[in-house]
């Protein structure tokens, strides 16, 4: 590897980090002459794949120039930051080069729009079309649709990536235009059709034809900028959950707002990004993905916001006691997935497990259900009889918040308070 490209990859692995679509560790370890190896904290991020492996990929972008002047953006065009491009040879040679020293299982690739999206997409399929084609790699890859692009050139990058993702970053139009007015959503949702049209099609061929090639068959994912403008966690999650009835969309990922233009006044005064906001959003959606949940249940007109002191699911069975508490031993199962403390996983094993006897708490503690949790939201035969009822919403919501501070204190069940002893 040339100085001039380990430059290069130091610039765009740096500038590519702020796409949460997977995540790095930005951790750095040097041997200083003594040791074997060594690791730098940019470029290599790790994915997972849908059989739980840790995959680890090249992060990178293929050029930080840009077009636009997005507000949010650290590579816009008004900023004085270093920029460079990688050639298309440049980079697949970096990949290549990578993946025989066993440093990464694939690539992850986006890129600033230079030129028009044609020319920048053109640019970005090159890539995917020589690693396939010419040095026969059978290694993961990500593509970054870019908005704005042609179908053609959507359908030829959905033949040689496993993924394709474009990015929405604001979820309302009009805060999109105030922030970044040279975009809007349209040019985002056409790519996010043409990739769903082409894995249907690619579906149906493969009906035919077995050996017909599959379309980006890790399907289609996309990016929420969570904080840069005013909209609301209701807001953002129905947009989620409208995007989730696409039958191509596996993922939407939730970036918090990281204030890097802090000098442009359409931004909000942020101190540090809003984490806790973007791991709630992160929380409810797997709410709506995995639990059966909807959107309503989660956030509405009344409560437009996630709790930040609470996870979704409590805050939910707060809110609504009059569904509990639950008898383990015969609600059914989405009801069961309900009670805080209980997940996926726990809630099908005390569904086939209790077809052979009555659980005890000491059952439940082995399915992995935290009973420091569930124990106020279920009913079984050992458990205390301090429900959410005797102990009442929000006493619990103060005892599960801060059970250090309240430690010295009780449930009286006469008075269904917590008093101190």
């Amino acid at each position: 590897m040339t100085d001039q490209v380990l430059e290069k990859l130091q610039i765009l692995a740096e500038a590519a980090k702020y796409d949460v679509s997977c995540a790095s560790s930005g951790h750095s370890r040097k041997n200083n002459g003594r040791g074997l190896g060594s690791a730098q904290g940019w470029g290599i991020c790790h994915s997972f794949a849908e059989d739980g492996r840790c995959v680890s990929l090249l992060k990178i972008m293929l050029t930080n120039h840009c077009i636009y002047d997005c507000a949010y953006c650290i590579n816009r065009r008004s900023n004085d930051v270093r920029r460079t491009t990688f050639s298309v040879t440049e980079l697949v040679e970096l990949t290549i080069e990578f993946y025989r020293r066993n440093y990464i299982e694939g690539l992850f690739l986006s890129s600033g729009v230079v030129r028009n999206p044609d020319y920048t997409m053109e640019r970005l399929v090159r890539v995917a079309k020589d690693l396939r084609q010419i040095h026969r790699f059978y290694g993961y890859i990500h593509l970054k649709s870019i908005p704005g692009a042609s179908r053609e050139l959507v359908n030829e990058a959905g033949r040689y990536a496993d993924r394709l993702s474009v990015n929405l970053e604001i979820p309302s139009e009009s805060n999109l235009k105030l922030l970044a007015p040279e975009k809007d959503h349209d040019s985002v949702y056409k790519p996010m059709s043409f990739i769903q049209q082409g894995a249907l099609e690619s579906s149906e061929e493969r009906k035919k034809y077995r050996s017909a090639p599959r379309f980006a068959p890790a399907g289609q994912s996309t990016q929420l900028i969570i904080g840069a403008s005013p909209d609301t966690d209701n807001q953002i999650l129905h947009l989620s959950s409208a995007l989730y009835t696409r039958p191509t969309l596996k993922r939407v990922y939730y970036s918090g707002f990281i204030p890097v233009n802090d000098y442009d006044s359409r931004l909000p005064a942020l101190s540090a990004p809003p984490l806790l906001r973007e791991h709630r959003l992160y929380q409810a959606d797997w709410l709506m993905r995995f639990y059966s949940f909807k959107v309503d249940e989660i956030v509405n007109d009344a409560h437009p916001n996630l709790d930040l002191e609470l996870d979704p699911k409590l805050s939910y069975a707060l809110r609504h006691p009059e569904l509990f508490p639950v008898d383990i031993n015969t609600a059914d199962y989405e009801l069961i997935l309900r009670v805080p403390g209980i997940g996926v996983k726990s809630a099908r094993l005390i569904i086939s497990s209790r077809r052979y006897g009555r659980l005890s708490s000491e059952h439940l503690r082995k399915m992995g259900v935290v009973l420091k949790r569930a124990q106020y939201f279920i009913t079984c035969n050992e458990l205390s009889p301090f429900t959410i009822h005797e102990v009442k919403p929000d006493n619990l919501r103060q005892l599960l918040i801060a059970p250090k501070a309240l430690a010295p204190y009780k449930v009286d069940k006469m008075a269904g308070q917590l008093k101190l002893f």
